[in-house]
């Protein structure tokens, strides 16, 4: 039943874009879903080993603008009789290079901050997250700074010179988001499953006594950091090569809570609760617009937010669930329990 249910769901996305006409709209799934991929990683730390990461923004910068700098190509002056010229690359290798190098930091990151827990660690991200904001806002040689690198290409795929096929209109990019998002819960889904993700499981419900029967705590925690830093990579590239334009503004606060705003809401430590809290929360702002004033739309938003996290506490995916197996997992009564 669950196959059959997960295969019409994943087909009914794929139809999206045959009887889906306004491109608008398209548009407002297709950011929803980088969003989403976001989330999915964040959901990797917060809802799977427990740790707070409200830094996590950084790592979706910074395979943003790799991903942007390798296929714009850049000059580097290091000396002043020496300057590094860096030739523009094909936009999937830049992209790839966005993944690597955000899981690289990821695992800078995680080998540094999970040496501390609880509020530091919270800090560790934050002061990441904004050292690399000031980075890209300062280094205006390599970065462009405020005034933002532009026209990036779309992506791209293919030999350049034999076959490429470019992505340049809102349909190819919808199908690209579409199986990003699928590939990265594909990954979450068999890394939570595999021994790794017990331990990460066993680390968030009691860390002393998962070290205590042979779980190394650093070692799974890092490559928790790893894989959710290059997920998180994978969604900055997306939406660099999607809006085609970058600043500093993408290192804003304000993505992180929108990050940790999908994982809560819909159900952190569940594979559906950052898909669910993301489809309501990615598309709610742009539903309100046509019935709110500006407002009265961040009014609604928080009051709903407020409501879900008030009346379902663990999330709206376990809520269901939970629902669900009451209403029709339940085992058969006996003829004693009914009399």
């Amino acid at each position: 039943m669950n196959r059959w249910a997960t295969g019409l769901w994943v087909g009914f996305l794929f139809s999206i874009p045959l009887w889906m006409t306004d491109q608008y709209y398209l548009h407002i799934l297709i950011v929803a879903g980088i969003f989403i991929i976001a989330a999915m990683s964040l959901n990797l730390l917060l809802g799977y080993t427990g740790q707070l990461s409200l830094g996590h923004v950084a790592f979706f910068g910074i395979g943003g603008y790799t991903s942007a700098l390798v296929s714009l190509g850049f000059d580097l002056e290091l000396t002043d009789s020496y300057t590094f010229v860096f030739p523009a690359q094909p936009v999937w290798i830049a992209f790839l290079a966005g993944i690597v190098v955000a899981g690289f930091f990821g695992w800078l990151i995680g080998k540094i901050s999970f040496k501390v827990r609880g509020a530091y660690f919270v800090i560790v991200t934050i002061s990441f997250a904004e050292v690399v904001r000031l980075v890209a806002l300062n280094w205006i040689d390599l970065t462009e700074g405020p005034m933002a690198l532009n026209n990036i290409p779309p992506f791209t795929l293919g030999v350049p010179g034999l076959w490429e096929l470019t992505f340049w209109r809102k349909i190819p990019n919808y199908y690209l988001v579409l199986v990003t998002c699928i590939l990265s819960y594909v990954v979450i889904a068999r890394l939570v499953g595999s021994r790794l993700g017990r331990a990460m499981i066993a680390l968030r419900e009691n860390e002393p006594l998962a070290a205590s029967v042979g779980v190394d705590v650093t070692r799974s925690l890092v490559l928790a950091a790893v894989v959710s830093a290059a997920i998180a990579g994978a969604a900055g590239g997306l939406y660099t090569h999607y809006i085609r334009i970058i600043d500093p503004d993408v290192f804003l606060f304000i993505y992180t809570v929108t990050m940790v705003i999908m994982v809560v809401t819909g159900g952190k430590g569940t594979l559906a609760g950052p898909i669910v809290g993301g489809l309501i929360f990615g598309i709610l702002p742009e539903a309100l617009r046509e019935v709110a004033s500006p407002e009265m739309q961040w009014v609604i938003y928080g009051v709903l937010m407020i409501l879900i996290v008030y009346f379902l506490p663990d999330g709206i995916v376990p809520a269901v669930s939970s629902w669900w197996k009451e209403r029709f997992d339940a085992p058969p009564k006996t003829g004693e329990e009914r009399a």
